[in-house]
């Protein structure tokens, strides 16, 4: 777990949560005030970037106007910290989370997320993705085939909208027929809501990732994994013979550990 919590006054905008995430290159924010020792209590709140865009961005709220504790999510999702990361996974995809924070005799000590699941899984000695790596062409097992596609002339809004009614993180971006470009969450926050461009009228393709990070579908998990962490994404197009056949995320990874070892974790509980 990463035991810095980036925390933010519950009182500070939405902006400035915007603001700080781009600055320190983070996806999510505590939203509470620290006692001395710097803990965080279980009342507390997280505000994420789909908190950002699902409760304000797609509602064409001012980003000046709302604060954290107005959009934040709350009572946190936390796991005991001497709970296996198993469980971890099991309740990030329950509850759609990319975050889980770890409590400790009622307070947060730390904060653990989907990435690290991800690369938790991947660098195991053992384990279901382990496993992938006897098992032909094991990314056309885990990507998703159905992608969600927007115009590069669409407005910020309109991508918004799309990922919230979608409950996705990312779209393909089109030009002239063909996949230009990806627009994700991450994008919305750091070149929108940060920069307080305005969502109604800034279109999709000046604010989308291009070109598209792809990666083969005869490579391995591991080296998707590790090609995410290089380039610092969520997402991969996967490509056969120069053709997009699908999208891998790290959902995608984490999903496929969760179903092997539901059964179990629902026993448990």
């Amino acid at each position: 777990m990463h035991r810095a919590l980036e925390v933010i006054a519950p009182k500070a905008t939405i902006v400035e949560a915007a603001m700080y995430m781009r600055e320190r290159r983070i996806g999510s924010l505590l939203a509470g005030s620290p006692d001395a020792a710097g803990r965080i209590a279980h009342n507390s709140g997280i505000v994420t970037e789909t908190d950002l865009i699902r409760k304000a961005l797609t509602k064409g709220i001012d980003p000046s106007c709302p604060t954290a504790d107005q959009i934040m999510t709350s009572p946190l999702l936390t796991i005991a910290a001497d709970r296996p990361m198993l469980d971890a996974s099991h309740l990030m995809e329950m509850n759609q989370a990319r975050y889980l924070c770890v409590s400790q005799e009622s307070t947060i000590v730390g904060i653990i997320s989907m990435r690290d699941l991800a690369r938790y899984f991947v660098d195991s000695e053992g384990g279901p993705i382990r496993d992938l790596d006897n098992v032909y062409r094991p990314l056309s097992v885990l990507m998703q085939m159905t992608m969600e596609t927007i115009a590069s002339e669409r407005t910020v809004l309109e991508a918004a909208q799309r990922m919230t009614e979608k409950r996705i993180g990312s779209l393909l971006v089109l030009e002239a027929g063909g996949m230009v470009g990806i627009v994700t969450e991450t994008d919305l926050v750091r070149k929108v809501i940060a920069s307080h461009l305005p969502a109604r009228s800034t279109s999709v393709g000046a604010v989308m990732n291009a070109p598209l990070i792809q990666i083969d579908i005869n490579c391995t998990v591991r080296e998707a994994s590790r090609l995410m962490a290089e380039k610092r994404v969520r997402h991969l197009v996967v490509t056969e013979e120069n053709k997009v056949v699908g999208l891998l995320s790290l959902r995608d990874l984490v999903k496929m550990v969760s179903v092997r070892d539901k059964p179990r974790f629902l026993h448990d509980r």
